[in-house]
Protein backbone atom coordinates (compact mmCIF):
# COMPACT_ATOMS: atom_id res chain seq x y z
CA UNK A 1 0.00 0.00 0.00
CA UNK A 2 1.36 3.53 -0.74
CA UNK A 3 2.87 5.64 1.82
CA UNK A 4 2.50 9.34 2.67
CA UNK A 5 5.28 11.23 0.09
CA UNK A 6 5.99 14.77 2.25
CA UNK A 7 6.30 18.01 -0.70
CA UNK A 8 9.12 18.05 -2.40
CA UNK A 9 9.03 21.95 -1.76
CA UNK A 10 8.43 24.37 1.13
CA UNK A 11 4.78 24.10 2.25
CA UNK A 12 5.47 27.51 3.12
CA UNK A 13 5.46 29.25 -0.04
CA UNK A 14 2.32 30.62 -2.17
CA UNK A 15 2.35 27.20 -4.55
CA UNK A 16 1.12 25.29 -1.66
CA UNK A 17 -1.07 27.75 0.33
CA UNK A 18 -4.79 26.68 -0.06
CA UNK A 19 -3.77 23.26 -2.10
CA UNK A 20 -5.47 19.89 -0.73
CA UNK A 21 -3.88 17.60 1.65
CA UNK A 22 -4.30 14.91 -0.66
CA UNK A 23 -2.02 16.71 -3.02
CA UNK A 24 0.69 17.58 -1.28
CA UNK A 25 0.88 14.21 0.08
CA UNK A 26 0.44 11.87 -3.04
CA UNK A 27 0.59 14.48 -6.06
CA UNK A 28 3.73 17.04 -5.30
CA UNK A 29 5.97 15.45 -7.81
CA UNK A 30 3.45 15.65 -10.66
CA UNK A 31 0.79 19.10 -10.06
CA UNK A 32 1.83 21.48 -6.86
CA UNK A 33 6.01 21.27 -7.28
CA UNK A 34 6.89 24.27 -9.62
CA UNK A 35 10.02 22.96 -10.98
CA UNK A 36 8.25 19.43 -11.55
CA UNK A 37 5.34 20.85 -13.22
CA UNK A 38 7.51 22.57 -15.82
CA UNK A 39 9.42 19.68 -16.89
CA UNK A 40 6.33 17.75 -16.98
CA UNK A 41 4.06 20.10 -19.10
CA UNK A 42 4.84 18.90 -22.84
CA UNK A 43 3.43 16.94 -25.34
CA UNK A 44 5.52 14.35 -25.35
CA UNK A 45 5.26 13.73 -21.26
CA UNK A 46 1.25 12.98 -22.11
CA UNK A 47 2.16 11.14 -25.11
CA UNK A 48 3.98 8.66 -22.98
CA UNK A 49 1.48 8.38 -20.06
CA UNK A 50 -1.51 7.73 -22.10
CA UNK A 51 0.48 4.80 -24.54
CA UNK A 52 0.09 7.27 -27.20
CA UNK A 53 -3.42 7.31 -26.71
CA UNK A 54 -3.70 11.24 -26.25
CA UNK A 55 -4.63 12.17 -29.92
CA UNK A 56 -7.87 9.95 -29.80
CA UNK A 57 -8.73 10.88 -26.45
CA UNK A 58 -8.67 14.44 -26.94
CA UNK A 59 -10.62 13.86 -29.65
CA UNK A 60 -13.15 12.10 -27.74
CA UNK A 61 -13.59 15.74 -26.32
CA UNK A 62 -12.84 18.26 -29.10
CA UNK A 63 -15.43 16.52 -30.79
CA UNK A 64 -17.70 17.26 -28.52
CA UNK A 65 -16.89 21.29 -29.23
CA UNK A 66 -18.57 23.52 -31.98
CA UNK A 67 -17.50 27.38 -33.11
CA UNK A 68 -19.50 29.93 -30.12
CA UNK A 69 -19.83 27.00 -27.76
CA UNK A 70 -19.49 27.80 -23.79
CA UNK A 71 -16.82 25.58 -22.72
CA UNK A 72 -15.74 24.64 -18.94
CA UNK A 73 -12.94 22.65 -18.09
CA UNK A 74 -12.81 21.75 -14.57
CA UNK A 75 -9.14 20.93 -14.43
CA UNK A 76 -5.45 22.22 -16.29
CA UNK A 77 -4.19 19.37 -18.63
CA UNK A 78 -0.64 19.17 -19.20
CA UNK A 79 0.12 19.44 -23.39
CA UNK A 80 -1.67 21.22 -25.43
CA UNK A 81 -5.39 20.68 -24.57
CA UNK A 82 -6.48 23.44 -23.54
CA UNK A 83 -5.29 25.81 -26.70
CA UNK A 84 -7.01 23.31 -28.57
CA UNK A 85 -10.11 23.40 -26.35
CA UNK A 86 -10.24 27.15 -26.64
CA UNK A 87 -9.64 27.56 -30.36
CA UNK A 88 -12.13 25.08 -31.02
CA UNK A 89 -14.63 27.13 -28.73
CA UNK A 90 -13.37 30.46 -31.02
CA UNK A 91 -14.15 33.95 -30.12
CA UNK A 92 -17.49 33.42 -30.65
CA UNK A 93 -17.53 31.01 -27.69
CA UNK A 94 -15.98 31.03 -24.34
CA UNK A 95 -13.43 28.70 -22.57
CA UNK A 96 -12.69 28.56 -18.68
CA UNK A 97 -10.32 26.71 -16.95
CA UNK A 98 -10.71 26.01 -13.15
CA UNK A 99 -7.70 24.57 -11.00
CA UNK A 100 -6.79 24.37 -7.39
CA UNK A 101 -3.01 24.33 -7.69
CA UNK A 102 -1.36 27.76 -8.23
CA UNK A 103 1.32 26.42 -10.64
CA UNK A 104 -1.50 24.45 -13.05
CA UNK A 105 -3.19 28.43 -12.95
CA UNK A 106 0.04 29.74 -14.13
CA UNK A 107 0.65 27.46 -17.09
CA UNK A 108 -3.25 27.90 -18.10
CA UNK A 109 -2.69 31.42 -17.78
CA UNK A 110 0.15 31.17 -19.94
CA UNK A 111 -0.96 29.34 -22.48
CA UNK A 112 -4.71 30.98 -23.01
CA UNK A 113 -2.71 34.34 -23.01
CA UNK A 114 -4.06 36.47 -26.27
CA UNK A 115 -7.47 34.31 -25.80
CA UNK A 116 -9.80 37.44 -25.05
CA UNK A 117 -12.76 34.45 -24.71
CA UNK A 118 -10.74 32.43 -22.49
CA UNK A 119 -10.07 32.25 -18.28
CA UNK A 120 -8.65 30.79 -16.12
CA UNK A 121 -9.94 30.99 -11.95
CA UNK A 122 -8.21 29.31 -8.99
CA UNK A 123 -10.94 27.10 -7.71
CA UNK A 124 -12.05 23.30 -6.65
CA UNK A 125 -13.99 21.21 -9.43
CA UNK A 126 -15.67 19.96 -6.68
CA UNK A 127 -16.96 23.36 -5.62
CA UNK A 128 -16.97 26.14 -7.91
CA UNK A 129 -20.42 27.64 -8.59
CA UNK A 130 -20.33 30.13 -11.95
CA UNK A 131 -21.65 33.75 -11.79
CA UNK A 132 -25.60 33.47 -11.55
CA UNK A 133 -27.01 33.43 -15.15
CA UNK A 134 -23.95 31.68 -16.55
CA UNK A 135 -24.31 28.39 -18.37
CA UNK A 136 -21.78 25.68 -20.60
CA UNK A 137 -22.50 23.89 -23.78
CA UNK A 138 -20.03 21.72 -22.58
CA UNK A 139 -18.22 21.35 -19.19
CA UNK A 140 -15.18 18.50 -19.39
CA UNK A 141 -13.42 16.30 -16.80
CA UNK A 142 -10.13 15.11 -18.46
CA UNK A 143 -8.22 12.74 -16.42
CA UNK A 144 -9.28 14.09 -13.10
CA UNK A 145 -11.80 11.45 -11.51
CA UNK A 146 -9.12 8.88 -11.48
CA UNK A 147 -6.64 11.27 -8.91
CA UNK A 148 -9.22 12.28 -6.45
CA UNK A 149 -9.98 10.42 -3.42
CA UNK A 150 -13.66 8.80 -3.28
CA UNK A 151 -15.39 11.59 -1.81
CA UNK A 152 -14.17 13.69 -4.32
CA UNK A 153 -14.98 12.20 -6.77
CA UNK A 154 -18.63 12.49 -6.18
CA UNK A 155 -18.21 15.86 -4.80
CA UNK A 156 -16.87 16.35 -8.57
CA UNK A 157 -19.38 14.38 -10.51
CA UNK A 158 -22.07 16.14 -8.78
CA UNK A 159 -21.32 19.77 -9.06
CA UNK A 160 -20.94 19.51 -12.48
CA UNK A 161 -23.93 17.50 -12.89
CA UNK A 162 -25.42 20.53 -11.04
CA UNK A 163 -24.66 22.99 -13.84
CA UNK A 164 -25.67 20.85 -16.59
CA UNK A 165 -28.26 22.52 -18.56
CA UNK A 166 -30.89 20.56 -20.65
CA UNK A 167 -30.06 20.02 -24.05
CA UNK A 168 -26.00 20.44 -23.29
CA UNK A 169 -23.32 17.82 -22.06
CA UNK A 170 -20.58 16.75 -19.56
CA UNK A 171 -17.65 14.90 -20.69
CA UNK A 172 -15.39 12.59 -18.60
CA UNK A 173 -12.14 11.23 -20.16
CA UNK A 174 -10.23 8.92 -18.19
CA UNK A 175 -8.97 5.81 -16.81
CA UNK A 176 -11.68 2.55 -17.43
CA UNK A 177 -11.71 -1.04 -16.33
CA UNK A 178 -8.54 -2.75 -19.03
CA UNK A 179 -9.35 -6.35 -20.01
CA UNK A 180 -7.62 -9.49 -19.01
CA UNK A 181 -6.04 -9.80 -21.84
CA UNK A 182 -4.59 -6.20 -22.29
CA UNK A 183 -1.30 -6.10 -20.83
CA UNK A 184 -1.24 -2.62 -20.20
CA UNK A 185 -3.39 -3.61 -16.79
CA UNK A 186 -0.37 -4.97 -15.56
CA UNK A 187 1.74 -1.77 -15.74
CA UNK A 188 -1.25 0.21 -14.33
CA UNK A 189 -1.25 -2.42 -11.36
CA UNK A 190 1.99 -1.51 -10.65
CA UNK A 191 1.97 2.31 -11.28
CA UNK A 192 -1.37 2.75 -8.95
CA UNK A 193 0.15 1.01 -6.60
CA UNK A 194 3.06 3.30 -6.09
CA UNK A 195 2.06 6.55 -7.71
CA UNK A 196 -2.11 6.86 -8.32
CA UNK A 197 -3.49 5.49 -4.74
CA UNK A 198 -7.27 6.82 -6.32
CA UNK A 199 -7.00 5.47 -9.58
CA UNK A 200 -8.18 1.72 -9.30
CA UNK A 201 -11.47 2.64 -8.18
CA UNK A 202 -11.98 3.64 -11.59
CA UNK A 203 -11.83 0.06 -12.30
CA UNK A 204 -14.50 -1.37 -10.37
CA UNK A 205 -17.30 1.71 -10.52
CA UNK A 206 -18.26 3.22 -13.09
CA UNK A 207 -18.96 7.18 -13.34
CA UNK A 208 -22.64 7.42 -12.78
CA UNK A 209 -21.84 5.61 -9.68
CA UNK A 210 -21.02 8.51 -7.93
CA UNK A 211 -23.96 10.80 -9.09
CA UNK A 212 -26.77 11.30 -6.40
CA UNK A 213 -29.21 10.76 -9.35
CA UNK A 214 -28.11 9.50 -12.12
CA UNK A 215 -31.29 8.01 -13.60
CA UNK A 216 -31.79 11.79 -14.65
CA UNK A 217 -29.13 11.66 -17.20
CA UNK A 218 -28.73 9.50 -20.41
CA UNK A 219 -25.07 7.97 -20.20
CA UNK A 220 -22.98 7.51 -23.43
CA UNK A 221 -19.95 5.45 -22.99
CA UNK A 222 -16.95 4.73 -25.36
CA UNK A 223 -13.65 2.88 -24.49
CA UNK A 224 -10.72 2.98 -25.93
CA UNK A 225 -7.73 0.21 -25.50
CA UNK A 226 -9.44 -2.55 -25.02
CA UNK A 227 -10.90 -0.81 -21.88
CA UNK A 228 -8.34 0.93 -20.80
CA UNK A 229 -9.86 4.40 -21.26
CA UNK A 230 -13.40 5.77 -21.32
CA UNK A 231 -15.24 8.82 -22.31
CA UNK A 232 -18.95 8.96 -21.02
CA UNK A 233 -20.98 11.84 -22.70
CA UNK A 234 -23.74 13.04 -20.19
CA UNK A 235 -26.89 14.70 -21.07
CA UNK A 236 -30.33 15.33 -19.79
CA UNK A 237 -32.68 12.34 -20.76
CA UNK A 238 -35.40 15.49 -20.92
Amino acid sequence: MMTKKQPVGDPGDPYYEGVPEYMTEVYDWAYVNPARARLLDNNWVVRVLLFFNDQRLMRAYLNEISEGMRVWQVAHVYGELVQRAARKAGSQGAFLVTDITPVQVEHAQRKLAGMDWARVIRADAGEYSPPEGETFDVICSFFLLHEVPEDKKAAVVNNMLSHLAKGKKLVFVDYYNPKAWQPIRYILKVVNYYLEPFAEAMWTKEIRDYANEPERYVWRQETFFAGVYQCVVVTHKE
